[in-house]
């Protein structure tokens, strides 16, 4: 059954289940003849116990304990190297897609439902790369010359728009959607990164420093593993957590694809929205989740799609995926600005978080959500093209206004 839902991701994991069936028999094996063993050296340490106060001779029976004792070791030594064999293996393999997630690549990715109408421009749209230039507010040349390709520089209005955009969003997620916001650290040690997926499988994308931390490729690691080894409160699920953080992601195998302007980069900012819930009530939570990093684009007045990922376009972890793609005007695109997850209980188990469904009841794992509610970058595309003026200004959207404090951007404006 494992083996036919995860050929719907990918069939070559059925190979890979395939060895963990055989690895799982030989571990079956050796603990038995290990056990059977101990049992013998049981007996036998009692019958040299036995022999030693009649004083009989008990040279044969030391012998014989010495040699299984030796065998015992060498089996637990094998059956070390057999679970790390097969452990090794079921790290790298992804969640089980959900019944309901479309079977393909990502041509087979469903567009579930559209948001809002595409701007009418009565003017040829410029690409946010020169909007920001013009407007003096993205600095992409010092942004490399500082730290390389894909980091970019926000200056003035623009700076105020990134700081702008993370107040609007937690302060929605927080008082209307009722998140808990947490600021968490920007570097994660293996176990948390482990415990989210990002271990062993993706590390190639990731940023780690000279002590083993990483930096964080979203919120959704830290804050996950806020409940790392935990049994949470049955009573008081389903609750969430809101976060800002920087993002880093080295996108390896990704060069060459969308390196104009900051459509694809290395650092960029996102709030982030995880949930945690009982299992029963994880796919109702996952529309809510998509639901309230809707709101952001509704509000921001940014039309968008929502698509339902195929199980060949899922993330490793994931066990369905919505993704938010938003219109941009300039560039004629639509772009990715979050993917709401649900992860079943992958991730609980990895990172061991459980809860305990009634009071003295056994505990059992949690389902773990989240959501980019939402990543900055695509947003500031869209608003830059969507919101662009014939006279070279863009309009600010009505609810950003109180956190940036102009209704426009525009060259002089600071």
């Amino acid at each position: 059954m494992v083996s036919a839902a995860l050929a719907r991701r990918d069939p070559d994991l059925a190979e890979a289940v395939a060895r963990i069936v055989e690895f799982d028999a030989k571990r079956r094996d050796l603990i038995k003849e290990s056990e059977a063993l101990k049992a013998t050296r049981n007996t036998n340490s009692e019958k040299v116990a036995q022999a030693k106060k009649t004083g009989e001779d008990a040279t044969v029976l030391l012998g014989e304990l010495k040699q299984v004792s030796s065998n015992i070791k060498n089996l637990d030594q094998a059956l070390r190297e057999v679970e790390d064999s097969m452990n090794e293996i079921l790290m790298r393999i992804p969640n089980i897609p959900l019944d309901t997630v479309p079977v393909g690549d990502a041509s087979a990715n469903e567009v579930v439902r559209t948001w809002g109408e595409k701007p009418s421009l009565n003017f040829s749209p410029l690409p946010h790369w020169e909007i920001g230039e013009n407007l003096g507010i993205l600095d992409l040349p010092r942004g490399a010359k500082i730290s390389g390709s894909g980091f970019p520089v926000y200056v003035g209005l623009g700076s105020r728009l990134v700081r702008g955009l993370v107040s609007f969003m937690l302060d929605l997620h927080t008082k209307e959607h009722g998140y808990k916001e947490v600021w968490p650290p920007a570097l994660v040690n293996a176990a948390s990164a482990t415990g989210t997926g990002q271990l062993p499988d993706l590390e190639e994308n990731m940023y780690v420093t000279g002590d083993e931390l990483y930096l964080v490729p979203t919120a959704e690691v830290p804050i996950t593993n806020l409940h790392r080894d935990e049994i949470l409160d049955g009573d008081k699920l389903p609750f969430g957590y809101a976060a800002y953080s920087p993002c880093f992601r080295r996108e390896a195998g990704a060069h060459g694809k969308d390196t104009r302007g900051i459509t694809r980069v290395h650092q960029f900012d996102k709030v982030e929205l995880v949930r945690f819930t009982r299992p029963e009530l994880s796919s109702d939570e996952l529309e809510t989740l998509l639901g309230h990093a809707e709101t952001v684009l509704q509000k921001l007045g940014l039309p968008y799609r929502v698509l339902a990922l195929a199980t060949g376009d899922l993330g490793f972890s994931s066990a369905k995926t919505y993704d938010l793609e938003v219109y941009a005007a300039g560039t004629d695109s639509w772009l990715e600005v979050s993917s709401a997850s649900v992860f079943t209980d992958f991730q609980a188990r990895r990172a061991k978080i459980r809860y305990r469904p009634e009071k003295g009841g056994k505990p059992d794992f949690v389902h773990t959500l989240n959501a980019s509610g939402l990543a900055l970058p695509r947003t500031i595309i869209a608003l830059l093209e969507n919101y662009q003026q014939e006279d070279g200004s863009v309009k600010v959207p009505e609810c950003l206004v109180p956190y940036i404090g102009v209704d426009r951007l525009t060259p002089d404006g600071g």
